[in-house]
């Protein structure tokens, strides 16, 4: 269902959210193999993918005003691409076309009882995107309320990116997934941080299982120089803390758990569009929170977004 009438509607500036495009491939199956073993499987679905894409789509279908900075191959999985951003109402005229790598993809093995997954991803053409081509936006990124990206592009260009907007006086979210290792002088370009457990815990060498570890983990990050940080804890929701604020975020519950993949990004998506409506950080999270627990019970990654009725629904209930 396309987004263009949320689009047509929203009064906020755009969201410009930089990343990659991979094409999702999802296998289910009733346990995870050992090395060696093979197995059969219960069934196999290609969709939409990448993280960064995975935001744009959940931001989008959120009421957001969306333009997705990234690259792709000239191929059937690029092609998946345009005809998703086609459908979803986002801007494409920052995706560059690669002529010498394909477009990414991503293998998803989804354990059918616990719904919880394992993921390799090839970034491939989303991994070649250029400081240059990133420039090449700066008009648009300087008209944004928000600027988001991960890393699943270069860290050299997500820092580019990052410093870009924030010269712009944009405000910026940095999705430190995956935790690959950076540079410390990012963190200070980095208004908002939404690291994961597991990213949380590889940036700060500490264990995060649970909200007082979070908070000592958050604790670590914003001494380095972040604005904001919000630690996304899964079932047990969120924990925002900045110099003025320290607040657990319950997650929203929607209904039984059927897949995890993805719910991380409808997270993202979800909070960077409450944070261009002027929304303060914990209500944001709060979103965010909403639309990731509406989209974990659905099969998929970019598929399971809701909409912005949904969600706006789902926390009049509550």
């Amino acid at each position: 269902m396309p987004n263009q009438s949320a689009r047509e509607k929203s009064p906020t500036k755009p969201i410009t959210i930089m990343g990659s495009f991979v094409a999702d491939l999802a296998f289910r199956t009733e346990r995870i193999p050992a090395w060696g073993e093979t197995i059969l499987g219960a069934s196999f679905a290609l969709g939409p993918g990448g993280k960064g894409s995975n935001q744009a789509v959940a931001a989008a279908r959120a009421g957001g005003n969306v333009t997705f900075l990234c690259k792709l191959g000239r191929d059937a999985f690029g092609d998946l691409a345009r005809r998703t951003y086609a459908e979803e109402g986002i801007d494409t005229q920052f995706i560059f076309d690669s002529a010498e790598q394909g477009t990414g993809a991503a293998a998803i093995i989804i354990d059918e009882a616990r719904g919880e997954n394992a993921i390799i991803v090839v970034p491939g053409a989303g991994y070649q995107l250029a400081a240059a081509e990133v420039d090449r936006a700066r008009e648009r990124i300087a008209e944004s309320a928000i600027f988001m990206t991960q890393l699943e592009v270069p860290v050299a260009v997500a820092e580019h990116g990052l410093k870009l907007a924030r010269s712009l006086g944009v405000t910026t979210i940095l999705n430190p997934a995956p935790a690959v290792p950076f540079p410390a002088h990012i963190y200070a370009l980095c208004d908002y941080l939404t690291p994961n457990e597991t990213e949380a815990a590889a940036l700060t060498g500490l264990p995060v299982g649970n909200i007082a570890e979070a908070e000592r983990a958050a604790d670590v990050l914003l001494a380095r120089g972040v604005g904001s940080v919000v630690v996304t804890l899964g079932a047990q929701g969120a924990f925002v803390k900045n110099s003025k604020l320290a607040r657990h975020v319950p997650a929203v519950e929607f209904g039984a758990v059927v897949e995890t993949t993805g719910a991380g990004d409808a997270f993202s998506g979800g909070f960077a569009v409450a944070l261009s409506e002027g929304a303060d950080v914990a209500t944001a999270a709060r979103f965010g929170c909403a639309v990731a627990g509406i989209s974990v019970t659905r099969r998929g990654t970019a598929p399971s977004m809701p909409h912005r009725a949904e969600v706006d629904a789902v926390l009049r209930r509550r």
